[in-house]
């Protein structure tokens, strides 16, 4: 069965892409489906109702099951933020070096043992028919004191898993740990128990 993933951030759907298709679920982006789809506003206060909205409004458009996911991350000596607004931290959407650099100046005079984080990662499935499964990965980390790393998206240049940051783990590494590949193990073997029925 084909699944339509929701999402315009190309990192993000290469990133979906490559996880979910080995594990057998073969995903299309809205362009391969030959749909347009409506880039959803993310109104939702937690991760599972965004990532609800769009998967809820992907499938309707679309006809497909619909996956689509919200994550972002958490940092514990900032109460939890930035949270659902990880992407426009700084104000403007998208804008990795503000967010990143919001981030490191709001905790520069942090210990390390305070610095502790998580990246949070909830996946929903659509379907058709009504049915929904909902899954959240996570990932512990730490945030730096300056970016390291050429590769991700997002954060990664500034969350550090041990001693390297997430942008300077290859994209095999960062899979089997990142709060989106836990994600979507999670789903993808929720999937399977769907197929079986």
């Amino acid at each position: 069965m084909n699944y339509i993933i929701a999402t315009h951030n190309m990192k993000k759907r290469n990133e979906l892409a490559r996880i979910l298709e080995p594990l057998g679920v073969s995903v299309l982006t809205a362009e391969q489906a030959g749909v347009e789809l409506t880039d959803v506003e993310e109104t939702g206060e937690t991760f599972e109702e965004n990532a609800r909205l769009k998967s809820q409004s992907g499938c309707k458009e679309s006809g497909l099951p619909c996956i689509a996911d919200d994550s972002g991350l958490m940092v514990d000596a900032l109460g939890g933020e930035p949270g659902v607004y990880s992407a426009r931290y700084a104000g403007e959407h998208g804008n990795d070096p503000k967010n990143n650099a919001l981030l490191l100046e709001k905790l520069k005079n942090v210990p390390d043992e305070q610095r502790t984080a998580r990246f949070v990662c909830t996946v929903c499935c659509t379907y058709p028919d009504g049915r929904e499964i909902v899954v959240t990965g996570k990932c512990e980390g730490k945030i730096g004191y300056e970016p390291k790393g050429e590769g991700g998206f997002g954060y990664d240049p500034v969350f550090m898993v041990g001693d390297k940051s997430f942008a300077e783990l290859t994209s095999e590494e960062k899979d089997k740990i990142s709060h989106r590949g836990n994600a979507l193990k999670a789903l993808a073997e929720a999937l399977a128990k769907e197929t079986v029925k």
